[in-house]
Order: structure tokens, then C-alpha cells, then sequence
């Protein structure tokens, strides 16, 4: 336990170090967030309604997505994972130190947006703290395990920004966070499903701000619940200690089970 916390407060530090960490997981978000959130409220006063939820899981998404996978195929790449092995470092803790220095930074910018938010763009709080926080906790673990799932499986940072793009930029589209599902055509509602972020914002709205929604937001709990699941086990399956992937135990094409519980709930919308 006590080489877990050393583990932990070392990949914090070197975090806060790292100026391409620093700026996805801390300045990004909270320049978006000043930038984005006056533009937004500018031409859609009724954005601050859901600003403190989209802001929030915006900040999610960019350092899951977008500083996670690149940090951990770089970490491959340069023979750390190798010299981790040799030194008795399980791949359990590997996995694990990403995921929970993120959360912990995100937490830290989520706080900060969660007291600016009113004074500055008028964004009403969520009558219901727990339910926005249940939201973040799931996004965040959902997401998490896809952001280790996209560095375990790509083989170089080219692969990684591409891949990490794919879910981020239709995350912002149509996840929910610049515009409500509900303003989307009908078909782009049913797809948005795929995306954890539309799930998040469900019960964020639901659960958090006592608002109408189109879905059960304790069903798309399970979801978020099922893929974080999932993405972190493939993670843990699919993990390579080597850059020539000689001792992954699957194909990388394994991955794609992770987006099953929201496919699943695309379906099941389609069919209704």
C-alpha cells in the first residue's frame, strides 16, 4: 500500500510537471471554460441552464481522450513499462495511476468551475449536488477506461490523436455538452447514445437539475457503469509491456466490445 501511494504521488507530481498534461488536464479546460462559456451564454442564454454539467465533462473528456492515451503509448515507446516490469511493478498499478491522477486533477478544475460559474455567466447551481456529482464520477470512470483502452491499443501517437478524435469531436457535437440532445434530429439523438457524454449529461439533467429526460438517467448510469467496465477490463486483457505488443494476449480489434452497452442502447431507442 505504501508503494501504491508513492506510485500515485509521483505520477501527480510529475503530472503537474509535464506542460502537456498541465495544459489538457488543467488550462485547456479552464480557458475553454471562461472563452466557451461566455461565447455560448452570449448566443444562447439558456446554455447557462446546463454550463456548470457541459463545462465540467468537457474538461472530462479532454484529459481522458485527449492527455491520457498519448501519455501512455509515449511511456511504452520509451521502454518505462519494460523497466516497471523489471523492477516488480504490477500492471494493475500501471493502469490504475493514470486514471486516478486524472480524476484528481479534473476534480480540482471541476471545483473551480462549479464556484466561478455562477458570478460569472449566472449558471445556476444543480438543485441536487449529488446527482451532478454521480454524473462526473461515471463519466470519468467511463471514460477513463477508454482512455487506457485507446493507449493500450494504439501502436503510435499518430494512431492515438486519431483514434482519441473519433470520440472526442462527436462527443462535443452531439454528446449533449454545446447543445441539449433534444435539439438534435432524431436520428442524431438515437446515435448520440454511443457516446458517454450524452449519457452523463442525461443524468446530470435528470438526476441533478430535477429536469425531463428522454431516457431513464439510472439506466444510463448502468450503461456508463457497463463500459467503464468493460473498457477498463480490455485495458487490463489487451495490456503490452513493449512497444513490438510481443506479450499482448488479443487482437486490438477486441476493443470495439467496449462500445457495446451503448450500442445496445442506440438499439433498443431504434427499435422503440
Amino acid at each position: 500500500m505504501t508503494a501504491f501511494a508513492h506510485h500515485f504521488s509521483f505520477e501527480f507530481r510529475a503530472g503537474l510537471r509535464n506542460r502537456t498534461l498541465l495544459l489538457l488536464n488543467i488550462l485547456f479546460p479552464l480557458g475553454f471554460f471562461l472563452l466557451g462559456g461566455a461565447l455560448m451564454t452570449g448566443v444562447n442564454p439558456a446554455f447557462k441552464d446546463t454550463l456548470i454539467p457541459a463545462m465540467i465533462f468537457f474538461a472530462v473528456l479532454a484529459s481522458t481522450m485527449l492527455g491520457m492515451p498519448d501519455a501512455l503509448v509515449a511511456a511504452r515507446s520509451a521502454g518505462i513499462f519494460r523497466s516497471y516490469r523489471i523492477h516488480g511493478i504490477p500492471q494493475l498499478s500501471i493502469l490504475a495511476m493514470p486514471a486516478l491522477t486524472t480524476l484528481f486533477r479534473v476534480l480540482i478544475v471541476a471545483a473551480i468551475m462549479i464556484v466561478l460559474a455562477p458570478p460569472l455567466f449566472n449558471a445556476p447551481l444543480p438543485v441536487n449536488m449529488g446527482g451532478l456529482l454521480l454524473a462526473f464520477l461515471l463519466l470519468t470512470f467511463a471514460c477513463a477506461g477508454l482512455g487506457l483502452l485507446l493507449g493500450v491499443v494504439s501502436p503510435n501517437a499518430n494512431t492515438t490523436v486519431m483514434l482519441a478524435q473519433a470520440i472526442f469531436l462527436p462527443s462535443m457535437l452531439i454528446g449533449g455538452l454545446m447543445m441539449p440532445s433534444s435539439a438534435l434530429p432524431d436520428a442524431l439523438q438515437k446515435i448520440a447514445l454511443l457516446l458517454p457524454t450524452t449519457h452523463a449529461m442525461n443524468i446530470a439533467n435528470g438526476l441533478g437539475y430535477g429536469m425531463e429526460t428522454a431516457i431513464d438517467p439510472y439506466v444510463s448510469a448502468l450503461a456508463l457503469v457497463a463500459g467503464g467496465l468493460l473498457a477498463t477490463g480490455l485495458a487490463a486483457y489487451l495490456f503490452s509491456w513493449d512497444q513490438d505488443h510481443e506479450t499482448r494476449r488479443g487482437s486490438p480489434w477486441l476493443a470495439l466490445i467496449a462500445l457495446l452497452p451503448y450500442a445496445l442502447m442506440m438499439i433498443v431507442q431504434f427499435v422503440g
